[in-house]
C-alpha cells in the first residue's frame, strides 16, 4: 500500500490513542465542564456501541444525529464506526421539510436528536414529520413518511415518552457481551462507508456524500500533519461538527495525532477567547468571518492568546489583511489554509507552516499527499496549461464513494477516469501552488470579459472602513452582467457610498472590474458552517438592480 494511506478505521485510531495516551485530555466540553481522557472516551464509546447493538443497530444501518457540538455527537460517531453503522450528519439549521427530506432520502434507521436549537424544537419538528411516534411510542414505529425509521434517541436528561434516552442506551450495553462487540469491531474495514455528509444545499437538494474510514481518517492525518499536530496540541473547535470542517479537519485531525479537542457547541467570539486562554489552546479553526469577528472584539487585548501556534482558516476566500492580523495579533504564526469540498473528503490542498506568508495568503497550498490535481476547461474537461484559469479537478484516495442513491448526480461530477470536478475556478502558479479565483457559477462575464469576484473583493477589503465584502453578478441588458458589491462596514466607520467605492478602485483595477452597484448591509446570508450564500446575494442583487 502507498505510504500516504493510513489503512485504519476510526475505531482503531481511537483505541490506539487510548493505549498510547490513556490519561491525556481527549475531549473537553467547557459549558458544563465535561472532560474525557482518551481512555475514558474509548470506554464510553464501547458502552454506547454495545448499547446500540442491543437496541438493534446492525452493520450498514443508518444512524443520523441532529445536534450542536456536544460530546455525545462524537461518541455516537465513534460507536457507529466500531459496529459498522453509517453515521449521518444533520445540519443544525434544518427545518421540518429539510429534516424530512434528509431522513427519507438517506433511509435513516435510527435518529439521535437534541431538544431544540435557538428556539426551534427539534422534537416537535420530528413529531410533525412522523406523527406515528405519538401513538406507537418508541417501539414498533411504522412511519408513512419515514418508512425506514425504527427508533429515536433523545440527547437530554428527560426523554419524551416516545423516545429512548442516551443514558438508557449506555445501560443497554449489559445485554451485549463484550466478546460479541469486540468481534464485530474487529471486522470493520477501512474501505467501508462510515459517514454520509449532506452537502450544504446552496443550490438544489442536498446530496448524501458517502465517505469511508480511509477517506476521512487519512485526510485527517495529513491535515493535522501540515499543522505539526502532536499529542501536546490542544485544538479550539468552534466550527460545526456536522460539516466536514468540524468532523474531518477537526475531529479526524485530532484523532490521528492524539491532540485534545476543546469543543464549543455554538459560535461565540467571547467563549472562544475565554477558552483559548483557559485551556491553553495551540490551534484554532474558523471561517474568515469568524476570525474577523474575533479580532474586532473590544475586549480582545484583555486575553492571553500566546499559546496559539497554528490552526486553519477555510470555507471561503481568506482576506490577506485578516490572515496577517491572525498571525500577528493572535500569535497563530503557523496558521494554514485548506481547500476542498465534501465530495473530496474534503481537503485536496493545504498550505504548511513553512510556506511563506505570500503563499499562505495568496494560494491554497499544494496538493495533499496521495491527491492529484489538475486544471481543466469546465466545458470540455480538457486539461489546461499551468497559469491558465480553469476548473479544479481532483483524484485520489479522497474520492467519495458517490452520492447516496443518486447515480446520475454522481456521474455529473465524477468522470470515467476518476476525476472529481469541483466547480471551482483556479490555476497553478509557477511553484505549483493552487490559486482559487472563485466558483465557476460565480464567475461574472461582463461584455465578454471574465471577472473573478475574489479579485475585486480583495481590493475592496483594503478600503478604509470596510469590514467585509461580497461581489456578485447583476443581470444587465447592455452587458449581460454587471458587478454588485455588498459591503459590511466597520463600526463607526465613515459612510461608504457607491461613489466612494468606485473612486477608491479606479486607480487599482481595470474599469470593467469596478462594481456598478454598491449596497451597505449589516450581515451576509450564511450557511450554518459560515459560508456566504452567494446565490441569495445574487437574488438580492437582481431584485435591487436587475432592471438596469
Amino acid at each position: 500500500m502507498s505510504d500516504y494511506l493510513r489503512n485504519m478505521t476510526i475505531g482503531q485510531c481511537l483505541e490506539d490513542n487510548a493505549r498510547k495516551w490513556p490519561n491525556a485530555d481527549a475531549l473537553i466540553y467547557p459549558g458544563p465542564g465535561q472532560r474525557y481522557t482518551w481512555s475514558s472516551l474509548n470506554e464510553e464509546v464501547d458502552l454506547l456501541g454495545r448499547g446500540l447493538m442491543a437496541l438493534g443497530v446492525k452493520p450498514g444501518d443508518k444512524v443520523a444525529i441532529w445536534s450542536t457540538n456536544v460530546p455525545e455527537w462524537l461518541t455516537v460517531l465513534y460507536a457507529c464506526a466500531k459496529i459498522g453503522a453509517i453515521f449521518i450528519t444533520v445540519n443544525t439549521h434544518y427545518r421540518q421539510a429539510e429534516i424530512e427530506y434528509l431522513l427519507k432520502q438517506s433511509d435513516a434507521n435510527y435518529f439521535f436528536l437534541m431538544d431544540s436549537f435557538r428556539g426551534f424544537s427539534y422534537v416537535e419538528a420530528l413529531l410533525e414529520v412522523a406523527p406515528e411516534l405519538k401513538d406507537h411510542g418508541r417501539e414498533g414505529l411504522v412511519s408513512q413518511s419515514l418508512p425506514h425509521l425504527k427508533k429515536v434517541i433523545y440527547l437530554g436528561e428527560k426523554a419524551p415518552a416516545n423516545m429512548y434516552a442516551y443514558q438508557e442506551i449506555l445501560a443497554l450495553a449489559a445485554q451485549t457481551p463484550e466478546a460479541t462487540f469486540r468481534a464485530l469491531a474487529d471486522r470493520q474495514h477501512y474501505d467501508d462507508v462510515v459517514n454520509m455528509q449532506y452537502t450544504s444545499g446552496t443550490t438544489g437538494f442536498p446530496k448524501g456524500v458517502m465517505l469511508t474510514h480511509q477517506n476521512i481518517v487519512t485526510n485527517g492525518y495529513w491535515i493535522g500533519f501540515h499543522q505539526g499536530f502532536t499529542a501536546k496540541d490542544r485544538l479550539c473547535l468552534p466550527v460545526p461538527l456536522f460539516h466536514c470542517f468540524g468532523l474531518v479537519l477537526g475531529a479526524m485531525a485530532a484523532l490521528n495525532h492524539g491532540a485534545a479537542m476543546i469543543v464549543l457547541d455554538i459560535y461565540s467570539a467571547m467563549d472562544i477567547l475565554v477558552n483559548v486562554e483557559k485551556e491553553k489552546c495551540t490551534a484554532i479553526y474558523g471561517v474568515p468571518t469568524m476570525f474577523i469577528t474575533l479580532l474586532e472584539q473590544k475586549s480582545f487585548n484583555q486575553f492571553d492568546l500566546s499559546s496559539l501556534r497554528t490552526g486553519i482558516m477555510a470555507g471561503s476566500p481568506c482576506p490577506i489583511k485578516t490572515m496577517k492580523e491572525t498571525i500577528d495579533r493572535m500569535h497563530a504564526k503557523d496558521i494554514t489554509i485548506c481547500y476542498g469540498m465534501t465530495e473530496t473528503s474534503p481537503v485536496v490542498s493545504q498550505t504548511t507552516a513553512t510556506d511563506s506568508l505570500d503563499k499562505r495568503t495568496g494560494t491554497v497550498g499544494k496538493s495533499m499527499p496521495g491527491v492529484e490535481l489538475k486544471i481543466v476547461n469546465p466545458e470540455t474537461w480538457e486539461e489546461l496549461p499551468k497559469g491558465q484559469i480553469g476548473e479544479v479537478a481532483a483524484r485520489g484516495y479522497v474520492n467519495m464513494k458517490g452520492y447516496y442513491n443518486m447515480p446520475e448526480a454522481t456521474a455529473e461530477i465524477l468522470d470515467k477516469d476518476g476525476w472529481i470536478h469541483t466547480g471551482d475556478l483556479g490555476y497553478f502558479d509557477p511553484d505549483d501552488y493552487l490559486v482559487i479565483t472563485g466558483r465557476w457559477k460565480d464567475m461574472i462575464i461582463r461584455a465578454g470579459e471574465n471577472i473573478y469576484p475574489s479579485e475585486v473583493e480583495e481590493r475592496i477589503r483594503h478600503m478604509p472602513g470596510v469590514k467585509d465584502v461580497a461581489v456578485v453578478a447583476v443581470p444587465s441588458k447592455l452587458h449581460g452582467e454587471e458587478l454588485g458589491a455588498f459591503i459590511i462596514p466597520h463600526e463607526n466607520a465613515p459612510e461608504i457610498t457607491n461613489k466612494k467605492v468606485r473612486a477608491y478602485l479606479r486607480p487599482l483595477i481595470a474599469g470593467y472590474k469596478i462594481p456598478r452597484f454598491v449596497s451597505v448591509v449589516s450581515q451576509f446570508p450564511l450557511t450554518a458552517s459560515g459560508k456566504i450564500q452567494k446565490f441569495k446575494l445574487r437574488e438580492m442583487a437582481a431584485e435591487l438592480w436587475g432592471k438596469y
